[in-house]
């Protein structure tokens, strides 16, 4: 794996190269970890990089790492991309350009290159998420007839982005974060979320989009309503202005037979209510759950997994379509991972959502 961003000061860079390397599959070997090339070269010290492949940029990584191939067997295999928003485009362009699998990119240079494109809707990696959604698409709860997905954080409460907050200033600034704010930072995570466990796609928004914090340009609250593509109602709830809230992703489904509810702070329990019959609770690693969601789980029952096993899965599931590309062109990737399809619908949904604020009904 080659890594852009990730350098110091960064959340998710270590994340992601910690959850890439859980299983052994993956390992990080070069990366442009800033746009100062002194402090790329600190984080490739850091992260126990070789000399000479913390790079000073990612332009020379694509180039000069395009080249090793033909030299080396160590060259990377793929690109992750841990930057602030503004930059995901030209970096996935590049890579995809230079022949590297993807996790970022447009839909058309993916189809143009045919590599792969993966995309780090982390949530979609907790068994249970994926357990959620291999029952609801067997149909266990019936026709879906109601889904409601919350998002909540408090920490930007007060106008941290003043203070000199590195995460804070590029979510709040349009030049780096883009048109939305929480709409986007974490309310494409919440509808992914929803369409990816119901198996049913938004069809219709009516948003109501926020900027509660004075002095903020992009949005920090945000409520809006869904109409499902088969009629069902819904509602996605998504702010960082709720004091207190930590990471509060919620997500309830309701159907014919009963209603299925899932807590990303609580995430190795599933709560099923059934119409008539007892409550349950599945549990992270029971051997009653289903082969491929066991398969998913590292530690027995009992003992806690998280974030970094839940993006240690996708990352899992990419390096298998990676390394099956090596003898078959055509290795498709897994449909538990998001790809450009996702990418775009979660996108679309930002924009219309923003454009769309308080004028009523929209289609997606």
């Amino acid at each position: 794996m080659g890594m852009v961003g990730g350098g110091a000061g960064s959340f998710i860079g270590p994340v992601h190269r910690m959850s890439a390397e859980l299983d052994g599959a993956i390992e990080l070997v070069a990366g442009a970890f800033s746009q100062d090339p002194e402090r790329s070269r600190q984080a490739g010290v850091t992260y126990g990089i070789s000399v000479g492949r913390a790079y000073t940029n990612f332009a020379e990584m694509m180039e000069q790492e395009s080249k090793r191939r033909s030299t080396h067997d160590d060259a990377i295999d793929f690109v992750c991309i841990v930057t602030p928003n503004h930059l995901h485009l030209p970096i996935a362009v590049a890579a995809l350009e230079h022949g590297f699998h993807e996790a970022k990119t447009l839909q058309a240079v993916v189809e143009r290159t045919g590599l792969l494109y993966g995309l780090t809707f982390t949530y979609t990696g907790y068994p249970l998420v994926r357990e959620a959604r291999r029952m609801v698409r067997s149909g266990a709860l019936g026709i879906i007839r109601k889904a409601v997905v919350q998002y909540s954080q408090g920490w930007l409460s007060s106008q941290l982005e003043a203070t000199g907050h590195k995460q804070a200033a590029w979510r709040s600034d349009p030049k780096q974060s883009g048109l939305g704010g929480a709409i986007g930072d974490i309310g494409t995570h919440a509808f992914n979320l929803l369409e990816y466990v119901s198996g049913r796609e938004v069809a219709e928004i009516c948003p109501d989009l926020s900027s509660v914090v004075a002095g903020r340009s992009l949005d920090d609250d945000c409520n809006v309503l869904l109409k499902l593509d088969n009629g069902a109602p819904g509602v996605l709830f998504v702010s960082q202005i709720a004091a207190g809230d930590r990471n509060d992703l919620q997500l309830h489904l309701y159907g014919e037979l009963g209603g299925l509810h899932w807590w990303q702070e609580n995430p190795n329990y599933l709560h099923l209510n059934w119409v008539g019959q007892p409550s349950q609770t599945l549990h992270a690693g029971a051997d009653y759950l289903s082969p491929g969601t066991r398969a998913e789980f590292r530690l027995p029952s009992g003992h806690p997994e998280g974030l970094v096993e839940a993006f240690a899965n996708i990352y899992r599931d990419f390096a298998n379509a990676v390394r099956a590309r090596f003898s078959d062109p055509a290795a498709p990737l897994s449909e538990l991972v998001p790809g450009i399809r996702e990418g775009v619908r979660s996108m679309t949904f930002v924009e219309r959502a923003v454009k769309n604020s308080r004028a009523g009904w929209c289609s997606l």
